[in-house]
């Protein structure tokens, strides 16, 4: 099959792209700065319609990923450029599939786990969940996260295009070994010592192993999935838990703990944001679970060993994983 990525020249892209050219299904990154890969890297601009019309004419998959990173200070610039790079570029997916001769049968867009309320009494799930924005818990400034969240799944809602079944990927952390992503970011913090609970340490972690992440984008392919579903292990842990299975599975016995206030000064110079660290996001996958899909690493202690084992022997992700 062809599948089409837009906006997949970071790290999940990467991880999608890697897997289906290695499964021999041929890949197309359309990316403001191609740059060389064993798949098709298409030059686009995030805005205009033009020739990379032709990567999604033909195509069986879309899958969108683009968006400015959160990982910024969000100050107004960077809070308009967070929402217009996502809005504009979902729409502009939404046109080219619409302008299709052949359109995909299936447009998997990105969306965020982050779209769930910030609490600890019980999990998300795409049914029963409760969306965030009025949690009395959490700082107003954690709103403008869950806006843009629904904001960009509304976006890809708005056209009509009856040739091609729409999923919203709510996706946790996908961990992966490679360099840059969030697990290696962590276990730096380990190695060095600073493997620590965050705050207080309360907060749920919800996070996907990369293996799975790709196995459950191969079953929403194949299947016949609408709308919202969550890309998360269904296990989440709080972040206390979850940092001390990382240094365990690292062979660390102990780490530094982050008070709040230490977190703030961090993210400050980091120029980064908090609630990044500190929101609970407790987030579990019904649909993906009552549609039948099997978790090979249900479980963090599980997960953080292979990841850790991984990066100890320098070994490859997995490229045979499509099989759920």
């Amino acid at each position: 099959m062809k599948v089409v990525i837009p906006g997949g020249s970071g790290q999940v892209g990467t991880i999608l792209a890697r897997a289906f050219h290695r499964d021999g299904h041929r890949v197309a990154v359309l990316s403001r700065d191609p740059r060389p890969a064993p798949w098709r890297s298409t030059r686009w601009d995030g805005a205009t319609l033009g020739r990379w019309i032709e990567q999604v004419d033909g195509s069986d998959v879309v899958v969108n990923l683009a968006g400015r990173s959160v990982d910024c200070r969000y100050g107004a610039a960077n809070r308009r450029s967070i929402l217009e790079s996502r809005l504009d570029t979902t729409r502009l997916v939404g046109q080219a599939i619409a302008a299709a001769r052949r359109p995909p049968g299936v447009w998997l867009q990105a969306s965020t786990a982050t779209i769930y309320a910030h609490r600890y009494d019980a999990p998300n799930d795409e049914q029963d969940g409760i969306l965030g924005g009025e949690e009395p818990e959490a700082p107003a400034t954690w709103r403008f996260s869950t806006d843009v969240a629904k904001a960009w799944e509304a976006a890809a809602e708005e056209p009509h295009l009856p040739a091609t079944r729409k999923v919203l990927l709510r996706s946790a952390m996908t961990m992966s070994p490679d360099r840059g992503g969030v697990f290696d970011r962590l276990l730096n913090l380990v190695k060095v010592g600073l493997g620590g609970r965050a705050g207080n340490g309360r907060q749920y972690v919800s996070w996907i192993h990369e293996e799975d992440f790709v196995r459950a984008v191969y079953w929403l392919i194949g299947c016949q999935v609408s709308g919202p579903v969550n890309l998360s292990a269904p296990n989440p842990l709080p972040n206390a838990d979850f940092m001390r299975e990382l240094r365990k599975a690292w062979g660390i016995g102990w780490g530094l703990p982050a008070t709040e206030w230490m977190l703030t000064l961090g993210a400050f110079f980091l120029r980064t944001e908090t609630e990044l660290i500190l929101k609970s996001r407790r987030v579990v996958p019904r649909r993906l679970v009552e549609d039948g899909f099997r978790f090979r690493y249900p479980a963090w202690e599980e997960a953080a060993l292979e990841l850790c084992d991984r990066v100890r022997l320098g070994r490859q992700p997995r490229s045979a994983v499509r099989r759920a």
